[in-house]
C-alpha cells in the first residue's frame, strides 16, 4: 500500500522523483533495515572459516580483521548502492538498486580460507577485485547470454547456493567452531537464543505490518541477543578496541594471485550478472510497471562489478544486487533512487565508524546463527521458487536430477576429490560451480523432445 502524502502515482513510479525529506529519510532507512543483517553476515562467515572469527586467538584483539571486513561491507555496499542510484557514464541503471555482499560467493570462498588466519585473505581478496573486473565486461554482453540461462538453471544455481550455507546455519546456532567437538556443542544454552530468534523472526513476519515485518530477521536478532545477554553469552569488553574513525586500507592483506579463487569467482561473478539482471526487471515490473531497458540492465551490471573491483581493493567482498529490497518496493511503491541514496549515504557513514562493526560482533554466533538459518532458508526456498516455473518433461527431469546429483554429492562428500590438485578442490568441493556448468551445458546440448 502507499501513502498518497508521499506523492501522486505518476511520481511514485518516477525513478527521478524525490519525496518529502521527512518522508525520504524513514523509507531510505527501511531499505538498509531490510539488507543490514545480510549484508554484515558473509563477512562474518568467512572470518570464521579462516579462523580469525568468533574463537579464535583475535578474541583477546578484539577481532580487528573481522571488524574491519565488517565495515567494508557497509561502507562498499553504500558505495555500490550510489553507483547504481546516481551512476556516471555508463556505470549505474540509475534506478532504486540496493548492493550488498552477496550469499552466492560463500560456497567458493570458505573452501578458499578454511584454516589459513589472515594469510588467506590476501589470495581472496585479489580474487575479488579481479572477478569484479571481470563481472564489468560482462555488462558489454550479458544480453547476449540471457537465452543460456532459463529457470531450469538458474532456479538450480540458486537452490545449491542455499544447500550449500544452510549447514552453517546450524553450525553457528549449535555454538560455532569454537564450540565444535566440546560439551557445550549443540546444548540448550547454546540452542535457546537462536530459536527465539526464528520463532519471533516468524512472528514478527507474518503478524505484523510495515517496518517491522521487513525488518523482520533484524527484530529477530535482537530478540535473540537479549536472550543471550541475561544468560550472559554477550562481551562487551572488546568494542573498546575499535576505534571512533577510519578509512578504508587499500590491500591490507596484500596482493596474491590464486588462481582457484580467481576462476571461481569469474565464474559466480556471470551466475551474479543474472541475478542482476532479474531484480532490475523485478524493480522495473513491481515499481513502475514496465520492463527494464538494456541500458539499465547494462548500467547494473557495470555497476555490480565495479562495486566489488573496488570492494576488493579496500578488503570488502563482492557486491551484487539485493533482492529482498526488490519486494520492499513493489511493496511500498515508491520507485525513487533517491530514497535509496539516503540509504546508500546511511551505510557509509555507518562504514567509517569501526565501533559500528565491534557493537555487531557482540553478538553471539548463535544468535547469529538463528538469523542465518532462516536467511540461508529463504535462498534455497527462491531458488524452488524460481523453478517452478520449469516445464518438467523428461529432459528437464534428466538435467535437473544430473546437475543436482554431483553438486549435491561432492559438497557432501569432498574427500571424493582428494586427489585432485588445490584448485580444482576449491572449484568442485563447493558443489555449485559443477552443479551450474552441468546444467548450462546439458540445457545447450539435449533436445527438446529427448525421451517424450
Amino acid at each position: 500500500m502507499t501513502d498518497s502524502s508521499i506523492g501522486t502515482p505518476d511520481q511514485l513510479r518516477d525513478p527521478n522523483y524525490t519525496p518529502p525529506l521527512a518522508k525520504a529519510i524513514p523509507l531510505g532507512i527501511q531499505h538498509v533495515l531490510a539488507m543490514f543483517v545480510s549484508n554484515v553476515t558473509p563477512a562474518i562467515i568467512v572470518c570464521g572459516a579462516a579462523g580469525i572469527g568468533f574463537g579464535s586467538d583475535q578474541g583477546a584483539l578484539g577481532f580487528p580483521d573481522m571488524n574491519y571486513m565488517i565495515q567494508m561491507s557497509m561502507l562498499f555496499a553504500g558505495i555500490a548502492t550510489l553507483f547504481q542510484t546516481v551512476g556516471f557514464g555508463p556505470v549505474g541503471a540509475r534506478l532504486p538498486i540496493v548492493q550488498g555482499t552477496s550469499f552466492a560467493f560463500l560456497p567458493v570462498m570458505i573452501p578458499a580460507v578454511v584454516g589459513m588466519g589472515a594469510a588467506g585473505l590476501g589470495g581472496l581478496m585479489t580474487g575479488v577485485m579481479i572477478g569484479g573486473i571481470f563481472h564489468f565486461f560482462i555488462g558489454t554482453f550479458i544480453g547476449k547470454i540471457r537465452f543460456a540461462l532459463p529457470p531450469l538453471v538458474t532456479g538450480l544455481i540458486v537452490l545449491m547456493i542455499g544447500l550449500a550455507l544452510v549447514k552453517v546455519g546450524i553450525q553457528y546456532a549449535a555454538g560455532g567452531v569454537p564450540k565444535m567437538g566440546t560439551e557445550d556443542f549443540g546444548t540448550m544454552a547454546m540452542w535457546l537464543p537462536a530459536l527465539v530468534v526464528i520463532f519471533v523472526t516468524l512472528g514478527v513476519k507474518f503478524f505484523m505490518k510495515g517496518m517491522m515485518s521487513v525488518a523482520a530477521v533484524l527484530v529477530g536478532i535482537i530478540a535473540g541477543y537479549i536472550v543471550a545477554y541475561f544468560t550472559g553469552q554477550v562481551d562487551f569488553s572488546k568494542i573498546g578496541f575499535a576505534a571512533n574513525f577510519a578509512l578504508p586500507n587499500p590491500f591490507r592483506w596484500g596482493f596474491e594471485l590464486n588462481w582457484a579463487i580467481i576462476i571461481g569467482m569469474c565464474l559466480m561473478a556471470v551466475v551474479s550478472a543474472i541475478e542482476t539482471v532479474g531484480d532490475v526487471s523485478g524493480i522495473t515490473k513491481g515499481g513502475a510497471g514496465r520492463e527494464a531497458t538494456d541500458k539499465e540492465i547494462t548500467g547494473a551490471t557495470f555497476a555490480d562489478g565495479l562495486g566489488t573491483a573496488i570492494a576488493g581493493v579496500f578488503g570488502g567482498l563482492p557486491n551484487t544486487s539485493f533482492s529482498q529490497n526488490v519486494g520492499l518496493i513493489a511493496m511500498t511503491g515508491v520507485m525513487s533512487r533517491h530514497v535509496v541514496t539516503i540509504g546508500a549515504i546511511f551505510l557509509i557513514v555507518a562504514g567509517m565508524i569501526p565501533k559500528v562493526g565491534a557493537v555487531i560482533n557482540t553478538v553471539p554466533i548463535n544468535v547469529l546463527g538463528g538469523g542465518v538459518i532462516v536467511m540461508f532458508g529463504m535462498v534455497a526456498a527462491a531458488g524452488i521458487s524460481m523453478l517452478s516455473d520449469v516445464v518438467w518433461n523428461k529432459r528437464n527431469m534428466v538435467i535437473f536430477a544430473v546437475a543436482l546429483s554431483v553438486g549435491l554429492g561432492l559438497q557432501l562428500e569432498p574427500s571424493a576429490l582428494q586427489h585432485t590438485g588445490k584448485t580444482l578442490q576449491i572449484l568442485l568441493t563447493s558443489g555449485l560451480l559443477p552443479a551450474a556448468i552441468i546444467a548450462i551445458v546439458l540445457n545447450l546440448l539435449l533436445p527438446e523432445n529427448i525421451g517424450e
